[in-house]
C-alpha cells in the first residue's frame, strides 16, 4: 500500500519535467534554428544603404593634362624640355594603405620667383554603423570639415547646423580671401563665383564659403600666409559626391611680397578642376 501511494507523485513529477523541457525547446524558431544575434532581441537591424561608389580612380591619371597646364603654367612651355614637362604632369601618387578607400596625387612646379603646388585626394567613405548608410557617414564627415573651416552655411543645410553660419560670419578667420593677421591685405572688393570658363564673375566676395553648384556639398577656403621667404595663398576645395569626399589643395608661393597671389585667378582655376573631377563620376 505504501509503494502505490508514491506512484501518483512520481508521475506528476515526470509530467512537470516534460512540460519544462518542452517550454525550453520552444524558444527556437519553427524550423528548429536560431538566427538571432546577441543584443538584437531575436531580430536583425535593417541593413544600411551601400554607397554609390565601390572603388576610386587612379588619381594621377584622372586629372586632364590641359587642366594641369593651366594650374601649373611653365614659363614658355614650347621651350621647356619635354622630359621635364612629362615628369611635371605625371605627378606623384600618395602612399596609402588601401587604394579602395583612399588615393591621391601631388604635382609641384618650382621656379626661382615662386612655385605652385596641387594635391588631389579621394576618400571613399564606408559606414560600419548599423542603420547608417555610407552616404550618411560621408555627409557627417564633410560637415565636420566644413565646421572646422568655419564655413558659413544656410540654416537648411543638412551637413552643418545653423550655428556654424553665425560662427563663421562673426569670427571670420580668413576675411576677404583669408588674409591672416600680419599678411598683406587683399582688396576690399572681390568678384564672386566663377563662370563656366572658370573665371569669377563680378559681384560677391571670394571669402571662404559654401559652393552650391558642385557635388552634393562643397566649400572653398582661401588663406593668405606670409613667411620670411615670401607670401603664399592656399586654396582648398572640399566636396562630397555620394559617399566620396574629394579634397583639392592648390597654392601659389611668391618670393616677392609685393606681388601677392590673387584669389580670383587661383580660386577660378581650382573650381574648374573640381567641376571636371565631379563631372567624370570618378570613372564609375
Amino acid at each position: 500500500m505504501q509503494r502505490r501511494a508514491h506512484a501518483p507523485a512520481a508521475a506528476l513529477a515526470a509530467a512537470v519535467l516534460a512540460a519544462a523541457l518542452t517550454a525550453c525547446s520552444g524558444g527556437a524558431g519553427a524550423d528548429g534554428g536560431d538566427d538571432s544575434k546577441p543584443g538584437q532581441a531575436g531580430s536583425t537591424a535593417p541593413a544600411a544603404q551601400p554607397g554609390k561608389y565601390r572603388s576610386l580612380p587612379e588619381p594621377c591619371g584622372y586629372v586632364n593634362r590641359e587642366t594641369l597646364r593651366r594650374l601649373l603654367p611653365t614659363p614658355g612651355d614650347d621651350e621647356t624640355d619635354r622630359d621635364t614637362l612629362a615628369k611635371l604632369y605625371k605627378g606623384q601618387a600618395a602612399i596609402t594603405y588601401d587604394t579602395d578607400r583612399r588615393v591621391g596625387c601631388r604635382w609641384k612646379l618650382e621656379a626661382p620667383q615662386g612655385s605652385r603646388h596641387l594635391t588631389v585626394d579621394f576618400e571613399r567613405v564606408v559606414s560600419y554603423q548599423p542603420g547608417v548608410s555610407d552616404e550618411q557617414r560621408a555627409e557627417e564627415l564633410y560637415g565636420r570639415r566644413a565646421r572646422a573651416a568655419h564655413i558659413p552655411v544656410s540654416s537648411g543645410s543638412p551637413s552643418a547646423p545653423a550655428a556654424s553660419a553665425s560662427k563663421g560670419a562673426s569670427s571670420g578667420p580668413h576675411p576677404q580671401g583669408g588674409a591672416q593677421s600680419g599678411s598683406p591685405a587683399p582688396s576690399a572688393s572681390r568678384p564672386g563665383a566663377p563662370s563656366a570658363s572658370g573665371s569669377p564673375a563680378g559681384g560677391a566676395s571670394l571669402a571662404p564659403r559654401a559652393l552650391d553648384d558642385l557635388g552634393d556639398d562643397a566649400f572653398i577656403d582661401d588663406k593668405l600666409i606670409t613667411a620670411g621667404s615670401g607670401v603664399h595663398r592656399d586654396i582648398n576645395i572640399v566636396f562630397r559626391s555620394a559617399n566620396v569626399i574629394v579634397t583639392i589643395a592648390y597654392d601659389q608661393w611668391s618670393a616677392d611680397k609685393q606681388h601677392v597671389p590673387g584669389s580670383e585667378d587661383l580660386q577660378g582655376k581650382a573650381q574648374t578642376l573640381a567641376r571636371e573631377l565631379d563631372a567624370g563620376n570618378f570613372n564609375n
